[in-house]
């Protein structure tokens, strides 16, 4: 029998082949659609990997990174230089203004800074590490630093847009404007938004002058609504494919598929502190190994086929700084010892509990079935990124399955402390752990860094705390008119892409 999905799917294709496709799209508007609504586009006020792509677009930071060589280079800071540990000095570029016309400077950068360390962010922990900044004159700053942080430019490059001096949160969610290459020139809630080229945006910069004049972007929760929208040329870009999606776009004429592995890994998360219930089960150690070993992950990565792939055992991506593959606890497909553990722990019987998910249902529903086998009843809670993250926050989700694409920050500072540093995601509650990752956080020896990082890994892993699914492969659909690419970062860059001479 057909899936739910698969008929969905059917029923798209079987509309979009009585939909004529425009055979030239309208040149100077590139029309976007996605999931996830940013309802206050504002950098600091959410945390959606949506805000993060607005966020490079209306918005500078002081450095950037380079998609294909990782390289730092200049952006609203021409040069840099560390003079101490906890000290960063750079020199400003001169000539540029903010969308509302005002000149950037010194006072903008100290603002934005001291706004970010008193933690008025939605992400305070990405900031903890800022201490303050001062103005040596209008054009250079200095950044002080708690302690030494060696990751600190990949976080400036990533997370650190600049707001204009004297900017605080508005009660009606206005946003406040920015240097980048595009201006947010009409806004509809988190539905709707329109992005005009900034026609003053300064040259000799690592983004350029866009090609595309206006970006219009429409969010959809529904995860059908794009891939249907995509098919009927009611949009032009979408991202974040299911498997049957990606498959059937490759065949359709006029419109193109494309896959990129990226650092965002899947996760599952379990309530060990109790934060659901003092009585949970995942309050016990047996209880999170047996989770753990009653899921077939390589299998769950190969059934998701296009949108997985690897399938990684330590709490990070391989790639990033500090993740000691060798340090983490294994825990290989085993549903008899599974049931031994739930049996020893006094869960013979099994039990039932809630699986809150705000990822591709598939990833779920394999889940869901893999610990149905073992024993244990999830019922599947399947929600939009913002509900679940609030369920997690309050206490609600004693298992969560979520994703984490660590900002394309490639340090395991950028993942681990925000999962077991005491904030929001940390369903452990341990202060040792914490403290050991703060310790880490702040060395300037790359060695001990990797050191505490290693121990860090090997008691998550032991305690079964947390555990990947698999990493993502980030997926896009787009007109094949569209010159369009993808970086393994996954931070799509509009302003880079151009419609195709036709």
């Amino acid at each position: 029998m057909p899936t739910r999905r698969a008929v969905c799917l059917g029923a798209a294709l079987l509309a979009a082949r009585g939909t004529a496709r425009a055979e030239v799209p309208v040149r100077d508007t590139l029309r976007i659609m996605w999931r996830d609504a940013v309802a206050n586009p504002d950098p600091y006020a959410n945390q959606l990997r949506a805000g993060l792509v607005l966020a490079h677009h209306i918005w500078d930071c002081l450095v950037d990174r380079d998609p294909q060589s990782l390289q730092i280079r200049p952006l609203l800071a021409t040069s840099w230089s560390q003079p101490y540990e906890t000290t960063w000095r750079f020199t400003l570029r001169g000539g540029v203004r903010f969308h509302d016309g005002s000149p950037f400077g010194a006072a903008d950068v100290v603002d934005t800074v001291r706004r970010v360390a008193a933690g008025d962010v939605a992400v305070p922990g990405l900031y903890a590490w800022l201490k303050d900044a001062e103005a040596e004159d209008d054009t250079a700053v200095r950044l002080l630093l708690h302690q030494p942080f060696p990751a600190a430019l990949d976080y400036l490059a990533m997370v650190l847009p600049i707001l204009p001096r004297g900017w605080t949160p508005q009660p009606d969610g206005a946003v406040p404007p920015g240097t980048g290459p595009y201006r947010l020139a009409e806004r509809v809630g988190g539905e709707r938004m329109t992005l005009e080229r900034f026609e003053d945006y300064f040259t000799g910069g690592p983004k350029g002058r866009p090609a595309i004049a206006r970006l219009a972007i429409r969010a959809m929760e529904d995860e059908q609504a794009p891939f249907t929208a995509l098919l009927s040329d009611a949009t032009d870009w979408i991202w974040q494919l299911g498997p049957d999606q990606f498959d059937a776009l490759q065949h359709q004429p006029g419109l193109q598929a494309q896959r990129v592995e990226s650092m965002r890994l899947g996760y599952l998360s379990l309530d060990a502190a109790g934060r659901s219930g003092a009585d949970a089960p995942t309050t016990q150690l047996k209880v999170r190994q047996a989770v753990l070993h009653a899921l077939d992950r390589p299998a769950i990565a190969k059934r998701l086929g296009s949108v997985a792939g690897r399938v990684p055992d330590t709490p990070c991506y391989p790639t990033q700084f500090g993740c000691d593959a060798a340090a983490a606890v294994r825990y290989p497909y085993d549903p008899a010892r599974a049931k031994a553990l739930l049996a020893e722990a006094g869960y013979a019987d099994g039990f039932t509990t809630e699986l809150v998910s705000h990822v591709l249902p598939e990833d779920g529903q394999a889940v869901r079935s893999y610990l149905q086998a073992v024993g244990i009843t999830a019922n599947l809670v399947q929600v939009s990124t913002n509900q679940a993250l609030a369920l997690v926050a309050a206490g609600k989700a004693p298992l969560f399955m979520g994703s984490w694409g660590s900002y394309a920050i490639n340090d395991v500072a950028a993942i681990l402390p925000h999962f077991f540093g005491g904030g929001p995601l940390d369903q452990a509650r341990l202060p040792a752990l914490r403290a050991l990752l703060a310790q880490a956080g702040r060395s300037g020896n790359p060695d001990q860094r990797r050191g505490l990082y290693s121990r860090a890994i090997r008691q998550i892993t032991a305690e079964a705390l947390w555990t990947p699914t698999h990493s993502y492969a980030t997926t896009y659909g787009f007109n094949k008119a569209l010159n369009f690419k993808s970086f393994p970062d996954e931070l799509p860059r509009f302003y880079l892409a151009s419609w195709r001479a036709g």
